[in-house]
């Protein structure tokens, strides 16, 4: 299988036709087409079903383009971290971090190291807990930023200088908005809006056996799509606080949880990881070498 015919074949997939894709890749139809049907001979399944003005995906397409995103991610990583092996002043870092306020600190450091090497990229991922942890151990990340309900034993890590407060977000004219601060009582019969990755630990462990009585609408991953869906009346988001706009022009509030429930953040990294020179610099800063 070569990365050639893999690049063939996500254009294929992105364009959703062979057309529009030989056109962008500077290929003749034919010769793309039969690229494609020698990647199917090769796998033996059946990639694509086709129409005639379009393709679309079958189950082991999906499959492969998951894949082959994966393997050409890495190709370029590795491709990049040759290139920076003589440049000390340069080079490309890859960093996965959950969706927090606490990244300043991580920010401050990355701008710091940026003021001595001006030449060196950070490519910032965000994503919830399971997403960041599968790209940190696939390589496809240097670093993860990490809440605490991670199983951090499989990783190094430093913690963030700082926690995130959780709390609900709703809209000011919501009757609840007249209190303070949200207890587990408070929240039995709401419409819930849910981040999943609070769903695994922290949230079941703040509601207790109130837990399974929520009335959970939604589940979301990115704390701004779950405020349009706060703002749009759908219910109320708990999430982190300084995640969503809640300021005097903003049709949405923030009340923290009674008791308070705080998260921690770790900069996390693979254990026996082996480091572009550019990475192993932001990882002495963050170490304060």
């Amino acid at each position: 299988m070569e990365l050639r015919v893999l690049r063939y074949f996500l254009a294929v997939a992105r364009e959703g036709s062979v057309t529009h894709a030989a056109q962008q890749l500077h290929i003749s139809q034919p010769t793309l087409s039969k690229q494609l049907k020698d990647l199917e001979a090769e796998l033996g399944k059946k990639l694509f079903v086709r129409s005639s003005f379009s393709v679309r995906l079958t189950e082991e397409g999906m499959l492969l383009r998951k894949r082959a995103e994966e393997i050409l991610d890495m190709v370029g990583k590795t491709e990049e971290e040759f290139k920076a092996l003589g440049e000390v002043n340069g080079g490309d870092i890859h960093i996965g971090a959950a969706e927090s306020d606490g990244i300043r600190h991580l920010a401050r450091h990355i701008k710091a190291l940026q003021r001595q090497y001006p030449r060196i990229r950070v490519h910032l991922y965000s994503g919830d807990r399971s997403d960041l942890a599968e790209r940190l151990e696939r390589g496809l990340l240097d670093f993860a930023v990490l809440v605490e309900s991670n199983d951090l034993s499989k990783y190094n890590s430093l913690p963030l200088p700082s926690t995130d407060d959780w709390g609900v977000v709703l809209r000011r004219d919501h009757p609840l908005a007249q209190k303070d601060s949200f207890t587990p009582e408070d929240l039995l019969d709401v419409p819930l809006i849910c981040p999943r990755q609070g769903l695994q630990k922290e949230l079941p462990g703040w509601f207790r056996e109130r837990v399974d009585g929520l009335n959970i609408v939604a589940t979301c991953n990115l704390a701004y799509n779950g405020s349009v869906l706060a703002r749009e009346g759908l219910g109320c988001l708990l999430t982190f606080d300084k995640l969503v706009d809640t300021g005097p022009e903003s049709p949405l509030c923030f009340r923290p949880l009674t008791p308070a429930l705080h998260s921690k953040l770790f900069f996390a990294w693979k254990k026996y990881a082996v480091f572009s020179p550019a990475a192993e610099l932001l990882l002495n800063e963050m170490k304060g070498h």
